[in-house]
């Protein structure tokens, strides 16, 4: 039987929001299957299909997914539309997306970083982060909730929802880099399995989010570097890239 390329859907309140895991796409060895990153080497038409195989099963025009061009930093893009609506098909270089449009899809990549689903589904107002260790110290994430109440958003009223990502059992670093992390988000201090200096870029982002007063946060369980079922660079170096998707109806 053919595996759904998705990891895990849910809904709540009309805001709907997915993950993908590595299976049910085309692309081959390194990348297998499910590749949805098209910067990684794979072949571009594999990562085309995928990313319509990843938008038919969730219900949407894969035109109208709006992507990014990540580069682990603080700056949000507020969009209406796809890219090409714009005339131009550049993506701009950001770490979030944040949109009123409903029906309009926002995607994040990742393949150990923490990706970030955000709605208020009262304002109709939806946000696609991408938090890696360099864009959680950097505020990529209270950054897009700015941007979510500027469209009228409340943090109270705002679900959140994380995927896959790299535990802090794992994300071994070096101890002054752990200490510079813990300077800005102390949640993030962690130690590895083997004891080791590591960083929890999922709790991070959760203690962040807690801050700012979004208290409906639901964290997934599994970690990038342990699950075969799912893409991790710290793991294997030459990887595809998962994808978390997130809009509303």
């Amino acid at each position: 039987m053919t595996r759904q390329p998705l990891d895990a859907v849910t809904s709540v309140s009309g805001a709907h929001f997915a993950f993908t895991d590595r299976w049910g796409g085309v692309s081959a060895a390194p990348y297998e299957q499910l590749n949805l990153g098209g910067a990684v080497g794979d072949d571009p038409e594999a990562v085309r299909t995928n990313r319509e195989l990843a938008a038919k099963s969730l219900g949407l025009d894969p035109a109208d997914v709006v992507w990014m061009n990540q580069v682990h930093g603080p700056d949000v893009a507020v969009v209406d539309g796809p890219w090409r609506s714009r005339g131009t098909g550049a993506v701009p270089s950001v770490d979030a997306l944040v949109t009123a449009r409903r029906g309009l899809a926002l995607a994040v990549l990742t393949a150990d970083c923490v990706p970030v689903l955000l709605a208020d589904p009262v304002a109709g107002v939806v946000a696609a982060v991408h938090a890696g260790r360099p864009g959680m110290v950097a505020g990529v994430v209270p950054a897009a909730v700015r941007a979510m109440i500027g469209l009228g958003a409340e943090p109270s009223r705002i679900v959140a929802r994380t995927g896959p990502a790299v535990c802090g059992r794992c994300y071994e670093v070096p101890e002054a880099m752990r200490a510079e992390v813990s300077a800005v988000e102390p949640a993030a201090h962690a130690t590895t399995s083997w004891g080791t200096p590591a960083v929890d870029v999922g709790a991070g982002v959760h203690a962040q989010l807690s801050r700012l007063g979004v208290r409906d946060r639901e964290q997934s369980p599994v970690c990038t570097f342990e699950s075969g079922d799912h893409f991790s660079y710290r793991r294997d170096r030459t990887t595809g890239r998962l994808a978390g998707y997130v809009w509303l109806d």
